[in-house]
Protein backbone atom coordinates (compact mmCIF):
# COMPACT_ATOMS: atom_id res chain seq x y z
CA UNK A 1 0.00 0.00 0.00
CA UNK A 2 2.85 2.50 1.12
CA UNK A 3 5.03 1.15 -2.27
CA UNK A 4 1.57 2.71 -4.82
CA UNK A 5 0.90 5.72 -2.50
CA UNK A 6 5.15 6.60 -3.09
CA UNK A 7 5.19 5.76 -6.60
CA UNK A 8 1.63 7.43 -7.48
CA UNK A 9 3.30 10.52 -5.74
CA UNK A 10 6.41 10.44 -7.89
CA UNK A 11 4.07 10.46 -10.63
CA UNK A 12 2.54 13.34 -9.18
CA UNK A 13 5.45 15.18 -8.72
CA UNK A 14 6.38 14.44 -12.52
CA UNK A 15 3.19 15.58 -13.71
CA UNK A 16 3.29 19.12 -11.63
CA UNK A 17 6.64 19.70 -13.10
CA UNK A 18 5.69 19.14 -16.72
CA UNK A 19 2.91 21.86 -15.86
CA UNK A 20 5.64 23.93 -14.39
CA UNK A 21 7.42 24.15 -17.61
CA UNK A 22 4.23 24.74 -19.98
CA UNK A 23 2.95 27.25 -17.08
CA UNK A 24 6.67 29.34 -17.70
CA UNK A 25 6.23 29.62 -21.05
CA UNK A 26 3.85 32.45 -21.07
CA UNK A 27 3.28 35.58 -18.91
CA UNK A 28 -0.24 35.69 -17.89
CA UNK A 29 0.30 31.86 -16.83
CA UNK A 30 3.90 32.25 -15.26
CA UNK A 31 2.94 32.14 -11.70
CA UNK A 32 0.55 29.25 -11.88
CA UNK A 33 3.82 27.63 -13.35
CA UNK A 34 5.72 28.61 -10.21
CA UNK A 35 2.96 27.41 -7.98
CA UNK A 36 3.04 23.97 -10.15
CA UNK A 37 6.63 23.80 -9.47
CA UNK A 38 6.58 24.58 -5.66
CA UNK A 39 4.22 21.59 -5.04
CA UNK A 40 6.27 19.05 -7.27
CA UNK A 41 8.59 19.85 -5.24
CA UNK A 42 6.80 19.22 -2.13
CA UNK A 43 5.37 15.89 -3.59
CA UNK A 44 8.71 14.58 -4.53
CA UNK A 45 10.45 15.39 -0.33
CA UNK A 46 7.31 14.09 0.87
CA UNK A 47 7.09 10.77 -1.39
CA UNK A 48 11.49 10.59 -0.95
CA UNK A 49 11.00 10.28 2.91
CA UNK A 50 8.38 7.97 2.77
CA UNK A 51 10.65 6.37 0.60
CA UNK A 52 13.55 6.13 2.83
CA UNK A 53 11.66 5.34 5.77
CA UNK A 54 9.96 2.28 4.34
CA UNK A 55 13.33 1.32 3.20
CA UNK A 56 14.87 1.16 6.89
CA UNK A 57 12.13 -0.54 8.07
CA UNK A 58 11.77 -3.57 5.41
CA UNK A 59 15.31 -3.75 6.04
CA UNK A 60 14.66 -3.76 10.21
CA UNK A 61 17.96 -0.95 10.08
CA UNK A 62 16.06 1.99 11.52
CA UNK A 63 18.79 4.79 11.06
CA UNK A 64 17.35 7.54 13.55
CA UNK A 65 21.10 9.79 13.15
CA UNK A 66 20.32 9.02 9.61
CA UNK A 67 16.96 10.42 9.66
CA UNK A 68 17.89 13.26 12.05
CA UNK A 69 21.06 14.81 9.19
CA UNK A 70 18.92 14.28 6.67
CA UNK A 71 15.84 16.99 8.31
CA UNK A 72 18.47 18.96 9.44
CA UNK A 73 19.75 19.38 5.98
CA UNK A 74 16.47 19.98 4.83
CA UNK A 75 15.65 22.94 7.62
CA UNK A 76 19.11 24.91 7.35
CA UNK A 77 19.27 24.93 3.15
CA UNK A 78 15.40 26.18 3.24
CA UNK A 79 16.43 28.33 5.65
CA UNK A 80 19.19 29.90 3.65
CA UNK A 81 17.27 29.48 0.33
CA UNK A 82 14.39 31.65 1.94
CA UNK A 83 17.01 34.19 3.46
CA UNK A 84 18.67 34.64 -0.10
CA UNK A 85 15.30 34.55 -2.13
CA UNK A 86 13.94 37.92 0.13
CA UNK A 87 17.10 39.00 -0.01
CA UNK A 88 18.11 38.99 -3.52
CA UNK A 89 16.99 41.65 -5.87
CA UNK A 90 15.76 40.50 -9.33
CA UNK A 91 17.99 42.37 -11.67
CA UNK A 92 20.80 39.86 -9.25
CA UNK A 93 18.50 36.99 -10.16
CA UNK A 94 20.66 35.48 -13.14
CA UNK A 95 24.19 35.29 -11.09
CA UNK A 96 21.68 33.34 -8.32
CA UNK A 97 20.33 30.80 -10.62
CA UNK A 98 24.62 30.71 -12.43
CA UNK A 99 25.33 29.68 -8.55
CA UNK A 100 22.49 27.37 -7.68
CA UNK A 101 23.29 25.60 -11.15
CA UNK A 102 26.80 24.82 -9.40
CA UNK A 103 25.67 23.63 -6.19
CA UNK A 104 23.80 20.99 -8.65
CA UNK A 105 27.05 20.25 -9.96
CA UNK A 106 28.57 19.88 -6.59
CA UNK A 107 25.65 17.26 -5.48
CA UNK A 108 26.32 14.95 -8.36
CA UNK A 109 30.40 14.96 -7.74
CA UNK A 110 29.40 14.03 -4.43
CA UNK A 111 27.12 11.43 -4.62
CA UNK A 112 29.50 10.07 -7.29
CA UNK A 113 32.41 9.35 -4.92
CA UNK A 114 29.75 8.64 -2.04
CA UNK A 115 28.45 5.19 -4.12
CA UNK A 116 32.15 4.70 -5.41
CA UNK A 117 32.91 4.14 -1.66
CA UNK A 118 29.52 2.32 -0.42
CA UNK A 119 30.27 -0.45 -3.28
CA UNK A 120 34.12 -0.45 -2.90
CA UNK A 121 34.79 -0.29 -6.33
CA UNK A 122 33.21 -3.28 -6.67
CA UNK A 123 30.22 -1.90 -8.83
CA UNK A 124 28.70 -3.55 -12.46
CA UNK A 125 29.63 -2.31 -15.10
CA UNK A 126 26.40 -0.28 -16.14
CA UNK A 127 26.44 1.28 -12.37
CA UNK A 128 29.90 2.52 -12.68
CA UNK A 129 29.36 3.82 -16.17
CA UNK A 130 26.74 5.70 -14.53
CA UNK A 131 29.11 6.96 -11.21
CA UNK A 132 31.44 8.39 -13.83
CA UNK A 133 29.27 10.01 -16.13
CA UNK A 134 27.66 11.50 -12.91
CA UNK A 135 31.02 12.55 -11.76
CA UNK A 136 31.95 14.03 -14.92
CA UNK A 137 28.67 16.28 -15.73
CA UNK A 138 28.68 17.43 -12.04
CA UNK A 139 32.45 18.85 -12.31
CA UNK A 140 32.15 20.46 -15.23
CA UNK A 141 28.40 22.02 -14.20
CA UNK A 142 30.07 23.18 -10.66
CA UNK A 143 32.88 25.12 -12.26
CA UNK A 144 31.39 25.93 -15.31
CA UNK A 145 28.43 27.61 -13.14
CA UNK A 146 31.24 29.92 -10.82
CA UNK A 147 32.36 31.52 -13.74
CA UNK A 148 29.24 32.46 -15.48
CA UNK A 149 28.46 33.29 -11.76
CA UNK A 150 31.82 35.67 -11.73
CA UNK A 151 31.35 37.23 -15.06
CA UNK A 152 27.97 37.98 -13.70
CA UNK A 153 28.27 39.78 -10.95
CA UNK A 154 31.74 41.39 -12.43
CA UNK A 155 34.10 39.25 -10.48
CA UNK A 156 35.55 37.91 -13.76
CA UNK A 157 36.34 39.81 -17.05
CA UNK A 158 33.18 39.15 -19.30
CA UNK A 159 35.86 39.11 -22.18
CA UNK A 160 36.52 35.55 -23.88
CA UNK A 161 39.82 33.49 -22.48
CA UNK A 162 41.29 32.90 -25.81
CA UNK A 163 44.08 30.86 -24.77
CA UNK A 164 46.61 29.46 -27.56
CA UNK A 165 45.50 26.14 -28.97
CA UNK A 166 42.12 26.18 -26.89
CA UNK A 167 40.36 23.62 -29.04
CA UNK A 168 42.87 21.85 -29.07
CA UNK A 169 43.38 21.50 -25.08
CA UNK A 170 39.78 20.74 -24.86
CA UNK A 171 40.52 18.10 -27.19
CA UNK A 172 42.75 16.84 -25.44
CA UNK A 173 41.32 16.89 -21.78
CA UNK A 174 37.67 15.03 -23.07
CA UNK A 175 40.10 11.91 -24.73
CA UNK A 176 41.86 11.72 -21.45
CA UNK A 177 38.59 12.00 -19.55
CA UNK A 178 37.24 9.18 -21.81
CA UNK A 179 40.49 6.70 -21.41
CA UNK A 180 40.34 7.83 -17.68
CA UNK A 181 36.87 6.38 -17.68
CA UNK A 182 37.94 2.95 -19.41
CA UNK A 183 40.73 2.73 -16.71
CA UNK A 184 37.79 2.99 -13.69
CA UNK A 185 35.70 0.33 -15.85
CA UNK A 186 38.58 -1.81 -15.63
CA UNK A 187 40.07 -1.55 -12.10
CA UNK A 188 37.34 -0.10 -10.00
CA UNK A 189 40.01 1.94 -8.85
CA UNK A 190 39.30 5.19 -7.17
CA UNK A 191 42.73 7.03 -8.97
CA UNK A 192 41.28 7.67 -12.43
CA UNK A 193 37.64 8.57 -10.76
CA UNK A 194 39.70 11.51 -8.84
CA UNK A 195 42.12 12.34 -11.63
CA UNK A 196 38.86 12.50 -14.53
CA UNK A 197 37.01 14.53 -11.68
CA UNK A 198 40.35 17.30 -11.36
CA UNK A 199 40.03 17.15 -15.43
CA UNK A 200 36.60 18.05 -15.66
CA UNK A 201 36.73 20.66 -12.80
CA UNK A 202 39.51 22.17 -15.29
CA UNK A 203 37.49 21.68 -18.18
CA UNK A 204 33.87 23.45 -17.13
CA UNK A 205 35.72 26.76 -16.33
CA UNK A 206 38.19 27.14 -19.52
CA UNK A 207 35.08 26.20 -21.15
CA UNK A 208 32.73 28.40 -19.62
CA UNK A 209 35.36 31.82 -19.57
CA UNK A 210 36.36 31.11 -23.38
CA UNK A 211 32.56 32.31 -23.99
CA UNK A 212 31.93 36.13 -23.72
CA UNK A 213 29.54 38.19 -22.05
CA UNK A 214 27.03 38.65 -24.67
CA UNK A 215 26.56 34.73 -24.80
CA UNK A 216 26.32 34.70 -21.27
CA UNK A 217 22.54 34.23 -21.24
CA UNK A 218 22.68 30.92 -23.47
CA UNK A 219 25.44 29.76 -21.24
CA UNK A 220 23.24 30.23 -18.14
CA UNK A 221 20.77 28.48 -19.77
CA UNK A 222 23.16 25.24 -20.74
CA UNK A 223 24.33 25.18 -17.84
CA UNK A 224 20.50 24.52 -16.56
CA UNK A 225 20.42 21.85 -18.78
CA UNK A 226 23.56 20.56 -17.65
CA UNK A 227 22.43 20.48 -14.19
CA UNK A 228 19.74 18.28 -15.03
CA UNK A 229 21.86 16.09 -17.27
CA UNK A 230 23.56 16.30 -13.35
CA UNK A 231 20.53 15.66 -11.43
CA UNK A 232 19.72 12.47 -13.61
CA UNK A 233 22.61 10.98 -13.54
CA UNK A 234 22.81 11.17 -9.37
CA UNK A 235 19.00 9.61 -9.72
CA UNK A 236 20.21 6.76 -11.65
CA UNK A 237 23.25 6.63 -9.03
CA UNK A 238 21.09 6.46 -6.05
CA UNK A 239 17.98 4.24 -7.51
CA UNK A 240 15.14 7.41 -7.50
CA UNK A 241 12.98 7.72 -10.53
CA UNK A 242 11.87 10.68 -9.49
CA UNK A 243 15.27 12.70 -9.64
CA UNK A 244 15.49 10.54 -13.40
CA UNK A 245 12.35 12.26 -14.12
CA UNK A 246 13.07 15.71 -13.17
CA UNK A 247 16.82 15.75 -14.01
CA UNK A 248 15.51 14.59 -17.61
CA UNK A 249 13.05 17.44 -17.81
CA UNK A 250 15.29 19.95 -16.67
CA UNK A 251 18.01 18.53 -19.16
CA UNK A 252 15.99 18.62 -22.49
CA UNK A 253 14.50 22.06 -21.56
CA UNK A 254 17.61 23.68 -20.93
CA UNK A 255 19.01 22.24 -23.96
CA UNK A 256 16.33 23.27 -26.54
CA UNK A 257 15.57 26.75 -24.69
CA UNK A 258 19.46 27.13 -25.63
CA UNK A 259 18.93 26.03 -29.19
CA UNK A 260 16.11 28.60 -29.60
CA UNK A 261 18.50 31.46 -28.11
CA UNK A 262 21.10 30.73 -30.25
CA UNK A 263 18.77 30.72 -33.27
CA UNK A 264 17.86 34.37 -32.25
CA UNK A 265 21.48 35.86 -31.71
CA UNK A 266 22.35 33.90 -34.77
CA UNK A 267 25.28 32.02 -32.64
CA UNK A 268 26.16 28.72 -33.37
CA UNK A 269 24.89 26.15 -30.74
CA UNK A 270 28.03 23.46 -31.06
CA UNK A 271 30.16 26.78 -30.80
CA UNK A 272 28.54 28.13 -27.88
CA UNK A 273 28.59 24.82 -25.89
CA UNK A 274 31.98 23.84 -26.69
CA UNK A 275 33.58 27.19 -25.75
CA UNK A 276 33.20 29.08 -28.85
CA UNK A 277 34.84 26.38 -31.14
CA UNK A 278 34.00 27.33 -34.93
CA UNK A 279 33.29 31.16 -34.34
CA UNK A 280 34.57 32.99 -36.81
CA UNK A 281 37.60 35.72 -35.80
CA UNK A 282 36.81 38.98 -35.26
CA UNK A 283 38.92 41.53 -38.00
CA UNK A 284 38.99 44.15 -35.45
CA UNK A 285 37.22 46.57 -33.17
CA UNK A 286 34.53 48.86 -34.78
CA UNK A 287 35.97 52.35 -34.48
CA UNK A 288 34.40 55.27 -33.56
CA UNK A 289 34.15 59.05 -33.88
CA UNK A 290 32.88 62.03 -32.37
CA UNK A 291 32.18 63.07 -29.40
CA UNK A 292 28.93 61.87 -27.12
CA UNK A 293 26.58 64.97 -26.42
CA UNK A 294 25.38 64.66 -22.81
CA UNK A 295 22.00 65.68 -20.70
CA UNK A 296 20.72 65.98 -17.54
CA UNK A 297 16.88 64.65 -16.88
CA UNK A 298 15.57 68.01 -17.74
CA UNK A 299 16.49 67.68 -21.35
CA UNK A 300 19.26 70.32 -20.57
CA UNK A 301 23.13 70.40 -22.21
CA UNK A 302 24.35 70.56 -25.61
CA UNK A 303 21.14 68.50 -27.02
CA UNK A 304 17.87 69.33 -25.73
CA UNK A 305 15.75 65.74 -24.84
CA UNK A 306 12.88 66.78 -24.16
CA UNK A 307 11.03 65.84 -27.29
CA UNK A 308 7.97 64.02 -25.83
CA UNK A 309 5.69 66.50 -26.70
CA UNK A 310 3.98 65.33 -30.36
CA UNK A 311 2.07 62.64 -31.23
CA UNK A 312 4.25 60.23 -32.71
CA UNK A 313 4.60 56.91 -30.74
CA UNK A 314 7.79 56.37 -28.25
CA UNK A 315 9.81 53.24 -27.18
CA UNK A 316 11.21 52.33 -23.96
CA UNK A 317 13.82 49.94 -24.57
CA UNK A 318 15.21 48.26 -21.52
CA UNK A 319 18.68 45.92 -20.30
CA UNK A 320 19.54 44.35 -17.43
CA UNK A 321 19.21 48.04 -15.25
CA UNK A 322 16.27 49.54 -17.14
CA UNK A 323 13.83 47.68 -14.71
CA UNK A 324 15.09 49.19 -11.60
CA UNK A 325 13.78 52.02 -12.74
CA UNK A 326 10.02 50.47 -12.45
CA UNK A 327 7.14 52.75 -14.47
CA UNK A 328 9.15 56.40 -14.69
CA UNK A 329 9.83 56.70 -18.05
CA UNK A 330 6.24 54.83 -18.74
CA UNK A 331 4.88 57.39 -16.77
CA UNK A 332 7.02 60.04 -18.04
CA UNK A 333 5.12 59.85 -21.86
CA UNK A 334 2.07 58.17 -20.83
CA UNK A 335 1.13 60.65 -18.47
CA UNK A 336 0.62 62.96 -20.91
CA UNK A 337 -1.31 60.66 -23.30
CA UNK A 338 1.52 59.27 -25.59
CA UNK A 339 1.32 56.34 -27.01
CA UNK A 340 4.06 53.94 -25.00
CA UNK A 341 5.82 50.68 -25.89
CA UNK A 342 8.52 48.55 -24.08
CA UNK A 343 10.82 46.29 -26.87
CA UNK A 344 12.46 43.14 -25.25
CA UNK A 345 15.71 41.74 -27.04
CA UNK A 346 15.38 37.78 -26.82
CA UNK A 347 18.27 37.70 -24.79
CA UNK A 348 17.78 41.30 -22.97
CA UNK A 349 19.12 40.90 -19.28
CA UNK A 350 21.41 38.07 -18.24
CA UNK A 351 18.84 35.22 -18.39
CA UNK A 352 16.56 33.61 -20.65
CA UNK A 353 13.14 35.72 -19.68
CA UNK A 354 15.32 37.99 -17.23
CA UNK A 355 13.53 41.38 -18.68
CA UNK A 356 9.84 39.92 -19.00
CA UNK A 357 10.17 38.79 -15.22
CA UNK A 358 11.79 42.41 -14.28
CA UNK A 359 8.95 44.48 -16.52
CA UNK A 360 6.25 42.27 -14.67
CA UNK A 361 7.74 43.04 -11.41
CA UNK A 362 7.63 46.80 -12.55
CA UNK A 363 3.80 46.07 -13.06
CA UNK A 364 4.16 47.29 -16.58
CA UNK A 365 1.15 46.08 -18.43
CA UNK A 366 1.74 42.68 -20.76
CA UNK A 367 -0.03 44.51 -23.73
CA UNK A 368 2.79 47.00 -24.45
CA UNK A 369 5.70 44.82 -23.93
CA UNK A 370 7.13 43.81 -27.53
CA UNK A 371 9.69 41.28 -28.92
CA UNK A 372 12.32 42.28 -31.19
CA UNK A 373 10.95 40.84 -34.00
CA UNK A 374 7.42 42.74 -33.24
CA UNK A 375 8.75 46.21 -32.64
CA UNK A 376 11.70 46.68 -35.50
CA UNK A 377 9.82 47.58 -37.95
CA UNK A 378 8.28 50.25 -36.35
CA UNK A 379 11.21 52.09 -34.96
CA UNK A 380 11.58 54.51 -37.81
CA UNK A 381 8.24 55.68 -37.29
CA UNK A 382 8.96 55.94 -33.55
CA UNK A 383 9.63 59.69 -32.03
CA UNK A 384 11.89 58.87 -28.94
CA UNK A 385 13.76 55.68 -27.87
CA UNK A 386 14.62 55.71 -24.06
CA UNK A 387 17.59 52.80 -23.67
CA UNK A 388 17.97 52.61 -20.14
CA UNK A 389 20.63 50.01 -19.20
CA UNK A 390 21.16 48.33 -22.43
CA UNK A 391 24.12 47.92 -24.90
CA UNK A 392 24.77 45.09 -27.17
CA UNK A 393 20.87 44.81 -27.85
CA UNK A 394 21.00 48.25 -29.43
CA UNK A 395 24.68 48.16 -30.87
CA UNK A 396 24.92 49.04 -34.80
CA UNK A 397 28.15 47.03 -34.95
CA UNK A 398 26.56 43.69 -35.33
CA UNK A 399 25.38 45.50 -38.82
CA UNK A 400 29.08 45.28 -40.15
CA UNK A 401 31.36 42.21 -40.86
CA UNK A 402 34.06 41.41 -39.04
CA UNK A 403 32.46 43.11 -35.47
CA UNK A 404 32.70 40.36 -32.39
CA UNK A 405 28.85 40.63 -32.79
CA UNK A 406 28.64 40.69 -36.15
CA UNK A 407 25.09 39.31 -37.06
CA UNK A 408 23.49 39.37 -33.80
CA UNK A 409 19.80 40.17 -34.36
CA UNK A 410 19.56 43.76 -32.55
CA UNK A 411 17.06 46.53 -31.90
CA UNK A 412 17.58 49.27 -34.43
CA UNK A 413 16.49 51.52 -32.16
CA UNK A 414 18.87 54.27 -34.36
CA UNK A 415 16.48 54.02 -36.72
CA UNK A 416 13.83 56.14 -34.20
CA UNK A 417 13.43 60.54 -34.51
CA UNK A 418 15.88 60.96 -30.71
CA UNK A 419 17.82 58.19 -28.78
CA UNK A 420 18.37 58.76 -25.22
CA UNK A 421 20.37 56.17 -23.80
CA UNK A 422 20.86 56.38 -20.02
CA UNK A 423 23.94 55.36 -18.74
CA UNK A 424 26.54 55.56 -15.89
CA UNK A 425 29.48 55.63 -18.08
CA UNK A 426 30.15 55.40 -21.96
CA UNK A 427 32.08 51.97 -20.92
CA UNK A 428 31.31 48.74 -23.86
CA UNK A 429 29.27 46.17 -23.13
CA UNK A 430 29.36 42.44 -22.01
CA UNK A 431 30.69 41.60 -25.41
CA UNK A 432 33.44 44.60 -24.93
CA UNK A 433 32.28 46.14 -28.08
CA UNK A 434 32.60 50.13 -28.23
CA UNK A 435 28.82 51.36 -29.39
CA UNK A 436 28.53 53.51 -32.04
CA UNK A 437 25.04 54.90 -31.28
CA UNK A 438 26.38 56.86 -28.51
CA UNK A 439 28.21 58.86 -31.21
CA UNK A 440 25.11 59.21 -33.77
CA UNK A 441 23.80 62.71 -34.27
CA UNK A 442 20.11 61.68 -33.20
CA UNK A 443 21.25 60.23 -29.98
CA UNK A 444 22.09 62.18 -26.53
CA UNK A 445 23.67 60.10 -23.27
CA UNK A 446 21.85 60.91 -19.83
CA UNK A 447 24.92 60.39 -17.34
CA UNK A 448 24.14 58.55 -13.95
CA UNK A 449 22.18 56.56 -12.21
CA UNK A 450 19.39 55.13 -14.33
CA UNK A 451 17.07 54.45 -11.57
CA UNK A 452 17.39 58.59 -9.63
CA UNK A 453 17.20 59.91 -13.03
CA UNK A 454 13.94 58.42 -13.99
CA UNK A 455 12.75 59.52 -10.56
CA UNK A 456 13.63 62.88 -11.09
CA UNK A 457 12.13 63.05 -14.79
CA UNK A 458 8.64 61.76 -13.27
CA UNK A 459 9.31 64.40 -10.60
CA UNK A 460 9.78 67.15 -12.58
CA UNK A 461 6.48 66.48 -14.43
CA UNK A 462 2.90 68.17 -13.52
CA UNK A 463 1.44 67.07 -10.69
CA UNK A 464 -1.66 65.31 -12.57
CA UNK A 465 0.99 63.13 -14.27
CA UNK A 466 2.01 61.43 -11.18
CA UNK A 467 -1.39 61.47 -9.77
Amino acid sequence: MLTNFINATYIAAGLMFILALAGLSKHETARKGNVYGIMGMVFAVVATNFAIAYRDYASHNLQVDAAIMLYAALAIGGAIGLWRAKKVEMTGMPELVALLHSFVGAAAVLVGFNVHLDSGGHADALHSIEVFLGVFIGAVTFTGSLVAWGKLNGKIKSKPLTLPGRHWLNLTVVIAIALLGWWYLATGSILPLIIAAVLSLLLGAHLVAAIGGADMPVVVSMLNSYSGWAAAASGFMLDMSILIITGALVGASGAILSFIMCKAMNRSFVSVILGGFGDAVATGETVTTGTPRGIDHRGRGPARGGRLRDDRPRLRHGGRAGAVCRRGAHRAAAGQGKKVGFGIHPVAGRLPGHMNVLLAEAKVPYDIVFEMDEINDDLKDTDVVLVIGANDTVNPAAMEPGSPISGMPVLRVWEAGTVVVFKRSMSAGYAGVQNPLFFNENSVMCFGDAKATAQEIVAALPAKVNA
